[in-house]
């Protein structure tokens, strides 16, 4: 086969560089050409090997082009690449069709252009292997039949060069006229293909293919840092509240990495909420930044029934005007780049104590939010409920006094008519601002406050009862600004729940304040991310 037809051969294909350093398992001159033989099976289209006698091995068991190298030790102390004509001549006798050599500046001053020239007059086509453009020009002007950029990243003056970079091929080839081979830093087909796309002759692979300790390396890595990371992963999360919307950086183990909060514009309908999320969702994502790390996930816990395989809200009561039937994961995502999750607040309120809270020994609870309004999350055997058509837990919304007092959502006499906020307060009467002073009288022992409180407690033992005769559920967590702090009402509570459900010795019900405290909300939303990033199938 003549010069022509061995580039020929080569144009627009891959060679596979098959060589192993001393002490490699595989270094002899049957591994060599066994991985040829392999890599020709697979597409290769050409050779590289290293010595006489890997080239000889490899003649004889593939019938590609081989592009045959020699390195030897120099007078400098390092390792120069067909060093002399003599061991050119050697290649080509063991079978080598094109002769590589080390055209770079230092290659040069061993006498790298004259010895290109000399191989050259032997009719055997050289390619000149360099580091720079500069060099190639001169290998260009010397008579190489092929340039290959094999010493790009190798060399003292490109060693900063550490990753593929198609930009380098397409100025190479717009300034060359000798077919340019793109040989090193290129680990996988997209690099490789994208070479081709940029000018690239010819692609040469070599430790990608056939260095199996280094390709069980990259794996191992790859693992060790998924493992790394899923233990240093870190979740935001947001509590979407009618008053306020609270915010944080979550770790895996549950720890508040950071956290902030802004008012609500729970009356400014659909377009303002949002708005408020995506900037919200920016000041998390601030919030990492300045903390050192990196969110994996966003969560948002929010008032209203939601879909969360589609991080919609299918319906809200009036507490938040507009909000069905928004998207909220999807606009979220767009602004933060993340995966998002979405759930009912007292749903991710539950995840969270499931989690990191008071039911983390538990497989069967029912968690409840006491706040402006009064929301439910419940866990049956290990597992969140949300009802088919995801309405389930709105135990706030159950009926408590047949035509009773307006409920936000549109109803009357729900359960939150009598538990929320409002109600504490008007059971206490004139001279609370708000219920939380309220709270704090009544454990420095204001009678009117004290009594505010034993009266809620009372209507909210009416309505857990009925959700415990039917979930039989052993446990109840109290979360929420109104129980946040509050040990008189779990106290009450536990006094009149026993006198209005069934067997409750036998139930050994139990009440337990949450001990996620005021943030309980963001680590509820972060929990809910955690878990959709979990089940989110692996590419």
């Amino acid at each position: 086969m003549g010069p022509r037809g061995v580039l020929a051969r080569l144009e627009k294909s891959l060679v596979v560089s098959c060589q192993a350093p001393e002490g490699d398992p595989f270094r002899d001159p049957e591994s060599m050409a066994r991985f040829a033989q392999a890599a020709v099976a697979g597409g290769a289209a050409g050779i590289r090997a290293n010595g006489a006698d890997d080239v000889a091995a490899i003649r004889a068991a593939v019938d590609v082009p081989i592009l045959g190298i020699e390195k030897a030790p120099a007078a400098d102390g390092g390792i120069l690449i067909t060093s002399s004509v003599e061991a050119a001549r050697r290649l080509v006798a063991a079978g080598a069709d094109v002769i590589a050599l080390d055209c770079t500046a230092r290659g040069c001053s061993f006498g790298a252009l004259e010895r290109l020239r000399r191989i050259r007059e032997t009719g055997i086509p050289v390619m000149a292997d360099v580091a720079t453009l500069e060099e190639a020009l001169a290998a260009e002007a010397a008579g190489a039949d092929l340039v290959a950029s094999t010493m790009r990243g190798y060399t003292a003056e490109t060693r900063h060069l550490t990753a593929f970079d198609a930009g380098f091929v397409r100025e190479w080839a717009r300034r060359m006229r000798t077919p340019l081979v793109v040989e090193g830093r290129v680990s996988s087909p997209e690099q490789a293909a994208a070479a081709v796309r940029a000018g690239a002759f010819a692609v040469v692979v070599g430790t990608a293919i056939t260095r199996p300790q280094e390709i069980a390396r990259r794996f191992a890595e790859a693992i060790a840092r998924e493992t790394r990371c899923a233990a240093e992963r870190y979740f935001l999360g947001i509590d979407l509240g009618g008053t306020h919307t609270k915010f944080g950086v979550v770790s895996r183990d549950g720890e508040l990495v950071a956290a902030g909060s802004a008012p609500t514009p729970a009356g400014a309908g659909r377009q303002a909420l949002l708005d408020h999320l995506r900037r919200v969702a920016l000041d998390s994502l601030e919030l990492a930044r300045r903390a050192g790390v990196e969110a994996s996930a966003l969560g948002v816990a929010t008032a209203g029934w939601v879909d969360p395989d589609r991080g919609r809200v299918v319906y809200a009561t009036g507490n938040l005007p507009g909000w069905t039937g928004t998207d909220v994961a999807r606009p979220l995502a767009a602004a933060v780049g993340l995966p998002v999750a979405v759930e009912n607040d007292a749903n991710a309120l539950a995840v969270a104590e499931k989690h990191y809270g008071a039911a983390r020994d538990a497989d069967d609870f029912l968690a409840v939010t006491l706040g402006t309004g009064v929301g439910g999350g419940c866990y049956i055997g290990g597992r969140l409920h949300r009802g088919p058509h995801y309405f389930a837990n709105a135990i706030g919304h159950v009926t408590l006094v047949f035509e009773g007092r307006p409920c936000t959502c549109g109803r009357s006499g729900c359960l939150e008519a009598y538990t929320n906020a409002a109600a504490l307060l008007r059971y206490g009467g004139s001279g609370f601002a708000t219920a939380e002073q309220l709270i704090r009288e009544a454990h420095a022992g204001n009678v009117r406050a004290r009594e505010a409180i034993r009266t809620y407690a009372r209507y909210l033992a009416a309505g857990l009862a009925g959700a415990v005769q039917l979930l039989d559920a052993p446990l109840i967590v109290l979360a929420g600004g109104l129980a946040q702090d509050n040990p008189l009402l779990v106290a009450h509570l536990r006094g009149e729940l026993p006198r209005q459900v069934t067997a409750a010795a036998a139930r050994r019900l139990e009440v337990r304040p949450s001990p996620l405290g005021y943030h309980g909300g963001v680590l509820g939303a972060a929990a809910v991310a955690k878990e959709k990033l979990a089940a989110a199938p692996r590419t």
